[in-house]
């Protein structure tokens, strides 16, 4: 007999502790949240999610629905369609880090392969170095993982937000992996290159391994893009992380990739048999078309992109009790709002809901990526000028409302 429903409706089902510690993305909980408001007719201008702002290039589009018509809806290897595979170990190989097609197991976003590498590199109880600010779905991995989150602080104040002396004074010897992320998810900030370096040295003293997430390496404004993967020894130690959503606006089409060892990309394959089977083949047909076809959209995208980022700093920065620094790459600003919330004696989150809720206008706030990000907003700037122009008016006004209701009489 099946169990009976409770006095809730509810089957009497007993959630895992590992289910119950397990974390989201508030990005996707806020933009529901907005929509939510745009159903009763609310204009409402969206900062809240990381999507470049940009329709999928035409020609992968049509490599996509080709490989449909072409019949390619069937099971693939798991590991990701050979030519595929060759194509990201000549974009990697490119970036310095050689790279072969047993390097490379492909997977349906980049989540999934931040998953799996955690599966395969870090034990139970071991500890996990992630950034704060950082991408929250790396702390819920690891701890899905039953493995130990140890945050490290990133310095918002510096040029340089990642530093090899942060990252050795939480080093213990239950630390087992890294996880890294530059150009970075808030803050948009970069590693720079002497850093890299130290850093680097502190992996091999400490037999360290390394999860890079590098999603957003082709969109930078400032220097170029480079790779812990490039520092000598640290191939053998790494596994790249990157996806086809940001640089190539395939956000739902659930794309990513993993560059690693071939013994562990063989474990890793196991991994997807275990999960997905395999990641569809048309969207794999759509990435190779990516990588293969056309990239001059990749140039525009930046300089479309630079110039949004340099209007909403710009226009923020115009606002009483904000400021914020210009980020060298991605998509985000990270606006410090202390002396608002001090004025004003919100919450870093109260704001970000007024802001939603009263103001129409959909950030994210910095708590959402840890405790170090507390007075902070993310904002992205992939959207038009003039919805840009319309936050700043929005976000202007209420700084001045608030600010206005906290004054003596």
């Amino acid at each position: 007999m099946e169990p009976a429903p409770d006095e809730t409706g509810e089957l009497p089902m007993r959630l895992t502790t590992r289910i119950e510690t397990l974390g989201t993305e508030s990005a996707f909980e806020v933009a529901a949240a907005a929509r939510r408001l745009e159903s009763e007719g609310r204009d409402i201008v969206h900062l809240e999610i990381g999507e470049p702002g940009i329709p999928t290039p035409a020609h992968i589009v049509e490599a996509g629905v080709r490989a449909l018509h072409d019949g390619a809806t069937g099971y693939t290897l798991p590991a990701g369609l050979p030519e595929l595979r060759a194509a990201i170990a000549e974009t990697v190989t490119a970036r310095g880090i050689p790279a072969q097609v047993e390097n490379v197991v492909v997977t349906s976003g980049a989540k999934p392969m931040l998953h799996y590498t955690v599966l395969a590199l870090a034990e139970p109880g071991d500890e996990v170095l992630v950034p704060d600010p950082g991408f929250p779905i790396y702390e819920s991995v690891v701890r899905l993982a039953g493995a130990v989150p140890v945050p490290y602080p990133l310095d918002l104040s510096g040029d340089e937000a990642v530093t090899a002396a942060a990252l050795a004074a939480r080093i213990t010897p239950r630390t087992r992996l890294l996880v890294l992320n530059s150009p970075h998810n808030p803050t948009g900030t970069a590693i720079s290159a002497r850093e890299l370096d130290a850093i680097a040295e502190l992996v091999c003293a400490h037999d360290l391994a390394v999860l890079s997430d590098e999603v957003y390496a082709q969109l930078r404004f400032t220097g170029t893009h480079e790779s812990i993967a490039t520092r000598p020894g640290l191939a053998a130690r790494t596994v790249l992380v990157d996806s086809f959503s940001k640089t190539y606006a395939m956000t739902g089409w659930r794309l990513g990739y993993g560059v690693m060892p071939a013994r562990l990309a063989e474990r890793v394959a196991t991994l997807v048999v275990n999960n997905t089977s395999c990641t569809p083949p048309f969207v794999q047909r759509a990435g190779l078309a990516a990588l293969t076809g056309p990239q001059h959209h990749i140039g525009e995208l930046v300089a479309t992109l630079r110039a949004r980022r340099d209007a909403l700093v710009r226009g923020l920065g115009a606002i009483d009790g904000i400021t914020c620094a210009t980020p060298p790459a991605a998509f985000y600003a990270f606006a410090d709002v202390r002396e608002l919330l001090a004025a004003s004696g919100l919450t870093t989150q109260a704001l970000a809901t007024q802001l939603l809720e009263r103001y129409d206008t959909a950030t994210l706030a910095g708590t959402a990526f840890g405790a170090q990000g507390d007075g902070y907003l993310r904002l992205s700037f992939a959207t038009s000028a003039a919805r840009i122009d319309a936050a700043l008016a929005r976000i202007a006004r209420c700084a001045r409302e608030l600010s206005a209701a906290c004054s003596p009489q």
